[in-house]
């Protein structure tokens, strides 16, 4: 028989978890317990991971780009340790089906009848590993789950779990057999976020750190868990946004609609990303109320993934980021209004 839990529903709600509440001011400890649980694993990489989390603390997916090495796959796997989250990895290949993915019908001989069988995309935490070298048809499998938290084979509708969050990697340099990811699917992504090259002292820390545990795996103790994660996200709800505030993060993203440099600019999707991440790195950094510095700070990660340049101005290095930070330095920001909390 099809798992119970799994039973197709008509409008495929979240599976609930037992609910308990959070303090903005306690989610704000939280977030940093949990850096510091990912930081023993990922050196050196703070500003990025807090992106991450932000990400995540914002309901939202992350797309991990950068080259090889640079523990993609390790940050992803930490925060499922450290949230509590159940963790699954897909390694994405030319291959690879939707059903791979999602989960399939299959025909069981014991009760004659054919049963759902769940796929790895049932989980707390998936991480999408290399997600462009998979044809557009598999990639299209994560377009319904990462929208509307729901998967739908054979036209019944199967809700995911809660919370439910995607950690997609990709390779920024390497094209021969990759499937470029098209608007649609990057628009899904809450944040595009790079890592970058560790300095020589972090590099030689990541080597000090391997040789003193005498062993590759590296585990992380869990902070919380998937009640308590959506207890978090529920306090991100309740922060203060200034209307001054919000209006520039409306700035911002039309500015790039109107930039002589973009073929396509950001769409008011991009806006309510950039809202949304904004309130939870706030936290994270420990207030319970949005600044303009905050909207800056996660404004290339929740725009630039959304704006399609030229082409014929590629070869002058003109990408999306720097289309934000152009954005950045013409839109005037609002006066920081300090202690708006409620």
């Amino acid at each position: 028989m099809t798992d119970p839990e799994l039973q197709p529903t008509a409008s495929a709600g979240r599976a609930e978890v037992n609910e308990r509440e959070l303090q903005v001011a306690e989610v704000s400890t939280l977030s940093r317990e949990v850096l510091d649980r990912v930081g023993e694993a990922v050196v050196g990489k703070t500003g990025a991971l807090e992106l991450v989390l932000a990400g995540i603390l914002a309901g939202g997916h992350v797309l991990l780009e950068d080259y090889p090495g640079l523990a993609k796959t390790l940050a992803a796997r930490s925060f499922a340790q450290a949230l509590g989250l159940e963790f699954r990895r897909v390694q994405f290949t030319p291959d690879l089906l939707p059903s791979d993915v999602t989960g399939a019908f299959v025909y069981d001989q014991k009760e004659s009848e054919f049963a759902f069988r769940p796929g790895p995309i049932f989980t707390g935490l998936l991480l999408a590993d290399e997600i462009n070298r998979t044809p557009p048809k598999t990639q299209a499998a994560l377009l319904e789950s990462m929208q509307e938290h729901q998967v739908t084979v054979e036209g019944q509708t199967f809700p995911l779990p809660s919370p439910f969050h995607v950690l997609a990697t990709a390779n920024p340099v390497e094209y021969e057999g990759t499937y470029p990811l098209p608007e649609a699917q990057l628009d899904r992504f809450m944040l595009r976020i790079g890592f970058g090259y560790p300095s020589a002292g972090e590099e030689w820390e990541v080597l000090r750190r391997r040789m003193s545990r005498r062993k590759e795996d590296q585990t992380v103790e869990a902070v919380t868990d998937a009640a308590g994660l959506l207890a978090a996200q529920r306090a991100i709800e309740t922060v203060t946004v200034d209307d001054t505030v919000g209006q520039y993060c409306v700035d911002l993203a039309a500015a790039t609609r109107r930039d002589s440099q973009v073929l396509v600019g950001a769409s008011p999707r991009g806006s309510l990303a950039l809202l949304l991440t904004a309130r939870a790195y706030a936290v994270i950094q420990g207030r319970d109320y949005v600044v303009p510095e905050d909207v800056k700070a996660v404004a290339v990660p929740a725009l630039a993934h959304r704006i399609t340049v030229r082409p014929e101005l590629w070869l002058h290095e003109v990408s999306g980021a720097t289309v934000v930070r152009a954005v950045l330095g013409s839109v005037p920001a609002p006066p920081t209004v300090v202690g708006a909390s409620r």
